[in-house]
C-alpha cells in the first residue's frame, strides 16, 4: 500500500449554492478526492441507508423524523425530502432488508414494508403504513439512541449502550444494558458482545464477515483517558471490558479491582480519548482506488468535555486479508479549525454508485465523496 500517494494532502472541493458551502470550505481530502453537499437541511442527521431504487434515507439523532432524499434529475444534489415517517422519539438508526424500511427510536424498532411502492407512489400527503417489529428495547436516553444493521447472517442487529457514564447495578439487573444483539423474530434479543458502553456504529468485514464496532470510551478521567475503541467479534458473546476495564489496560477506578470470570477482549485499535467514534462503513464499492478496497472509514464525532477539542474528522483504516488492522490515517479534516467547529461528521455509508456519504448532525447535511484521477 502506498501510503504517501494515499494521503498526500491535495484535495478538491465541490461548492453549492446553499447557504451550508461554507461548512466544507476548509475540508481536507486525499488526493484525486472530492466532496460536496448531497442534502441540506437534513435535522441532526444520522444513520443513512439506501433503497434498490436509490432513494436514501436518514435518520435523525434530535428530531422526530425520518426523511427520504430524492435526487430526481441525477445531478448527485438531493432537491426534495420526503417524511415518511414522523412523531418519533430519537430516530437515529435505519436499515434495509428486502425491500423493506427499518428504523429505530429509543425503546422500540419500526418496519415500513415495500417503501419503494411508497416513494413511487408519489402520494406523500400520507405516511406510508408503519408497524412495531419490537418494543423490547430499555426507554433510557443516556445512550439511548439505536443504530441499526443487517448481518451476513440476514439478523437485524442493534446495540443497547449503558444507561450512564459508568455504573453496575443496572447490567447486573438487565441483560440488555451495554451489549449488541441480535434480534428474534419474536421480538426477543440474543447477545452477541458485552461488556460494550456505547457503540453506535458497526459493519462486518466485507472478506471475513466478522463484526467490527466502534466504542465510545467513558468520561471524566482527564482529557487523555481512556481511548475509544474498534473493536471486532471473534466469537457470539465475547466481552470487551464495560464497566472494569477500558480500552487496553485502564482498570476503572470504582469497578477494576472487582474479580470477574470473563476474559476481557481488548480493542484492535485505540482512537483517542472523547474522539467519540460513531458510524463505520468498510468500502466495497469500486470507485475509489484499489488502495481503499475493504478500509474501514470512522466519523470521530468529535468531543464534549476536553479541555481541547479532538475528533471531528473521518478516518481510513486498513486491514490484511484476514482482517487484521495494518494502519489508520486521517481521510477528512478540517471540521475543527483551531477550537472552533464547523460540523460533526455522523455517519458514514458506501453509495451504490462507489460514492460515499457523510450526514452531519451539527450542519445538518449529508456531505457526498467522489474520486477522479483527473484532479490528480
Amino acid at each position: 500500500m502506498n501510503n504517501f500517494f494515499k494521503y498526500i494532502t491535495l484535495f478538491s472541493v465541490t461548492f453549492s449554492s446553499s447557504i451550508y458551502a461554507d461548512v466544507i470550505e476548509d475540508l481536507i481530502l486525499p488526493e484525486g478526492f472530492k466532496i460536496s453537499i448531497y442534502a441540506e437541511n437534513v435535522k441532526s442527521a444520522r444513520q443513512i441507508a439506501e433503497s434498490k431504487d436509490g432513494n436514501i434515507f436518514v435518520g435523525s439523532k434530535s428530531g422526530d423524523s425520518i426523511m427520504a432524499l430524492i435526487d430526481s434529475n441525477n445531478d448527485n444534489y438531493a432537491e426534495t425530502k420526503i417524511t415518511v415517517a414522523s412523531g418519533l422519539s430519537n430516530p437515529t438508526g435505519v436499515a434495509l432488508k428486502n425491500g423493506d424500511l427499518y428504523f429505530s427510536e429509543i425503546d422500540k424498532i419500526w418496519i415500513i414494508k415495500n417503501i419503494d411502492e411508497y416513494m413511487q407512489s408519489g402520494a406523500y400527503e400520507e405516511l406510508p403504513l408503519k408497524e412495531i417489529y419490537t418494543d423490547q428495547l430499555p426507554s433510557d436516553s443516556w445512550h439511548g439512541w439505536k443504530w441499526l444493521g443487517f448481518g451476513p447472517d440476514n439478523s437485524l442487529y442493534v446495540p443497547v449502550g449503558a444507561p450512564c457514564n459508568i455504573c453496575i447495578e443496572p447490567l447486573q439487573k438487565d441483560y440488555r444494558y451495554a451489549s449488541i444483539h441480535k434480534v428474534k423474530e419474536d421480538g426477543s434479543m440474543e447477545v452477541v458482545a458485552s461488556g460494550v458502553r456505547n457503540s453506535v456504529g458497526f459493519d462486518w468485514h466485507p472478506g471475513t464477515k466478522k463484526l467490527y464496532f466502534s466504542d465510545n470510551g467513558r468520561d471524566w478521567l482527564g482529557d487523555d483517558s481512556p481511548s475509544c475503541e474498534l473493536n471486532i467479534v471473534d466469537g457470539e458473546g465475547d466481552f470487551f471490558g464495560y464497566p472494569y476495564k477500558h480500552a487496553s489496560d485502564v482498570f476503572d477506578p470504582k469497578y477494576g479491582n472487582i474479580m470477574v470470570n470473563k476474559e476481557f477482549k481488548d480493542p484492535i485499535l485505540e482512537l483517542g480519548a472523547h474522539v467519540a467514534p460513531t458510524g463505520i462503513a468498510f468500502y466495497d464499492g469500486n470507485a475509489f482506488p484499489d488502495d481503499y478496497k475493504n478500509d474501514l472509514f470512522i466519523t470521530l464525532h468529535g468531543s464534549w468535555n476536553r479541555t481541547k477539542k479532538v475528533g471531528y474528522k473521518v478516518i481510513s483504516v486498513s486491514f490484511d486479508d484476514e482482517g487484521n488492522y495494518v494502519s489508520h490515517a486521517d481521510f477528512i479534516s478540517g471540521w475543527l479549525q483551531g477550537q472552533k467547529v464547523t460540523g460533526r461528521p455522523a455517519a458514514v455509508f458506501v453509495k451504490s454508485d462507489g460514492s460515499l456519504l457523510i450526514s452531519d448532525d451539527k450542519a445538518n447535511v449529508v456531505y457526498r465523496v467522489t474520486y477522479s484521477p483527473d484532479l490528480i
